[in-house]
């Protein structure tokens, strides 16, 4: 820290009680100063200048003589009795020590009292104007100092330029190349390794240490909100420091100031302080597009909704999570409502944010200018694709995790689901553990219910080992078991170059439109057995059937290296349709026994009846 020592006399002033101030001398006092609750008993003859440095003090003793009153009051003078005495040291010309921590109270009240040059020669505003010009300003951890000793002498320091003059030296030295900093700049750090002398030498050369863009981070984080402000706006506005770094920064500064900000649960403090903490820092926020973190971003809205911020400030901030929500994770959306709510989840947030970034991918598509080069434009077409796949898998896993929550309604999982179900994505593996956690944990639900959340998946894009998973899962309705087994077997013929074997009308009635042929098939007392969740017999003889089904699979897999004849080839794959048509002749002929099925449109293709 810089100082400067003024004066050379001793220390003579001394005290008696605690509101009476003394210079122990000879001489006797002949004026009587109250600055508050403090007396000053000083003189005024020209022995001591008090008079000859203050052109204040001069106006007041002259009034006082005149009226012949023996003390006067100067109970405005910014600094208060502190200030003062280090004034009228300096007129006794007594040492007195000037740093970060009283350096302005001493010019405000050095003003206050007038000590101009016109006045005196090397009078104390001179002095100190110095040795802030040369010493304090160029100090990045002065500079800090003496912007926080600012506050309490308004309007006086604002006034004096002091504020500004400390905005601007915090903001250049933020601004600066990192290859220009010294360590020294900052003293919110752990001293490092080679600054203990224990750093090992390389080739007998200590190595250079980087000096990182955010350095001056913490030590902002020291500021009242006020002048963090101040600060922070004034860095933005030369425009030297990178987005990235400002977003460090008010992350940095919410974390020190916001308690329990990390864990999304304010742990006491003031709340219309804390609220108008979170309002600043929203209103700071770079417009950069990812210049703070979709973590820091979630934390921020969920602090500003248990608040109660302003609507404005909460509609920006799920504007911004809307920008950039494929970088989220599923823990970011876990936000914990209030306590006394039903659900553990706000998944109302949840959809907000979903929604919004729906919107804006779909303003993004309309909005993108076609005269950009062809590869600019495919770019920028893949992005939002990326994009929107990795949302839906987000969603996916948030859903799998809410899923266990017994309060949570049918509807709200499902339409959250849906909000995302454009969205195309290589697998629902994802989806499928969700729905599955959902109907484990709410077994109560409704048959249609359970349909309509099936309803959600796609059986087409489950992998090998979660439709394994599923046909043997006793808690989806027979319907999905088929269609499950339908596309696996669909797989496996594809993969080995055979055409789908056809199947009857009625079971291509179950399976989703355009997934294999026409369907115009109609049943009437048949959906709600299909609709059912298939008995442990159901589940036995299905498990049999999908092992035959992968044997035959693996027995029509082409390979390279494996030479067979094309007439044990054709065979192999006659035998793999034919095990599913067995299959869905076994099921719908016990249904058939049962006097189940009603009717079935006569527009089938000739391959369907046969298959019958």
């Amino acid at each position: 820290m810089k100082f400067m020592k003024l004066g050379s006399k001793p220390d003579s002033f001394q005290t008696d009680g605690d509101n009476i101030r003394y210079v122990a001398t000879e001489l006797a006092t002949d004026i009587v100063i109250n600055t508050r609750d403090v007396k000053f008993y000083l003189h005024k003859s020209l022995q001591f200048p008090l008079l000859s440095k203050s052109g204040r003090l001069q106006k007041l003793v002259a009034t006082a003589n005149e009226e012949n009153i023996y003390e006067t009051q100067i109970q405005d003078i910014p600094g208060g009795p502190a200030a003062f005495e280090i004034c009228a040291k300096f007129c006794y010309g007594m040492t007195v020590t000037l740093n970060a921590y009283n350096v302005v109270a001493a010019r405000c009240a050095a003003e206050y009292l007038e000590m101009y040059e016109s006045i005196e020669k090397g009078n104390l505003i001179y002095k100190i104007d110095v040795f802030l010009n040369s010493s304090v300003f160029r100090s990045w951890k002065d500079s800090i100092i003496v912007l926080q000793t600012t506050k309490s002498l308004l309007p006086w320091s604002e006034e004096l330029k002091v504020v500004s003059h400390c905005l601007d030296s915090i903001a250049s030295k933020a601004s600066i190349d990192t290859s220009k900093v010294e360590w020294s700049y900052t003293y919110n750090r752990k001293k490092l390794p080679y600054e203990n002398a224990n750093e090992p030498l390389w080739n007998g050369v200590r190595k250079q240490q980087l000096v990182p863009k955010d350095w001056w981070v913490e030590d902002l984080c020291e500021l009242q909100l006020d002048l963090y402000k101040r600060v922070i706006t004034t860095i933005k506005a030369k425009g030297k420091v990178s987005d990235d770094v400002i977003g460090e920064a008010l992350n940095a500064y919410a974390l020190r100031r916001l308690p329990g900000f990390s864990k999304g649960i304010i742990q006491g403090g003031d709340t219309k302080k804390n609220r108008s903490l979170v309002d600043t820092i929203v209103q700071l926020l770079p417009t950069e597009k990812g210049s703070v973190s979709c973590s820091f971003l979630i934390k921020l809205l969920r602090t500003a909704t248990m608040l109660e911020c302003g609507e404005m400030e909460r509609w920006e901030l799920t504007r911004r999570i809307g920008q950039q929500l494929e970088e989220a994770t599923v823990a970011n959306l876990l936000i914990r409502t209030p306590s006394g709510k039903t659900t553990p989840y706000d998944v109302d947030m949840v959809q907000n944010l979903v929604k919004e970034f729906s919107m804006q991918v779909q303003n993004a598509q309309i909005d993108s200018p076609i005269e950009n080069e062809f590869q600019e434009i495919r770019i920028s077409r893949l992005v939002p694709d990326a994009s929107k796949a990795m949302v839906a898998k987000l969603v996916d896993g948030y859903l799998a995790e809410i899923a266990c929550d017994p309060s949570l309604l049918v509807s709200k999982f499902v339409s959250l689901a849906e909000m995302v179900s454009s969205f195309s994505r290589p697998s629902h593996d994802g989806l499928y553990r969700a729905i599955d956690m959902y109907l484990k944990e709410h077994p109560g639900i409704s048959k249609s219910e359970r349909k309509r959340i099936c309803r959600l998946m796609d059986c087409r894009k489950l992998s090998a080992e979660a439709c394994l998973h599923a046909v043997q899962n006793e808690r989806l309705p027979l319907r999905v078991v088929v269609q499950v087994l339908f596309f696996e077997q669909l797989r496996a013929t594809t993969s080995a170059g055979n055409n789908t074997p056809e199947l009857p009308g009625s079971v291509r009635a179950l399976l989703p439109a355009g997934s294999h042929g026409s369907s115009r098939c109609t049943t009437i007392s048949t959906e709600e057995d299909w609709d059912a969740v298939p008995t442990a017999e159901d589940i036995k003889a299905l498990k049999g059937e999908l092992t035959t089904l992968r044997l035959g699979g693996g027995a029509g897999c082409c390979d390279a290296n494996y030479d067979k004849s094309s007439a044990e080839k054709v065979a192999a794959n006659k035998m793999k349709g034919l095990v599913m048509s067995k299959l869905f002749s076994k099921l719908w002929s016990s249904k058939e026994r049962n006097g189940e099925i009603s009717s079935c449109d006569t527009s089938e293709s000739p391959g369907s009846t046969n298959a019958r």
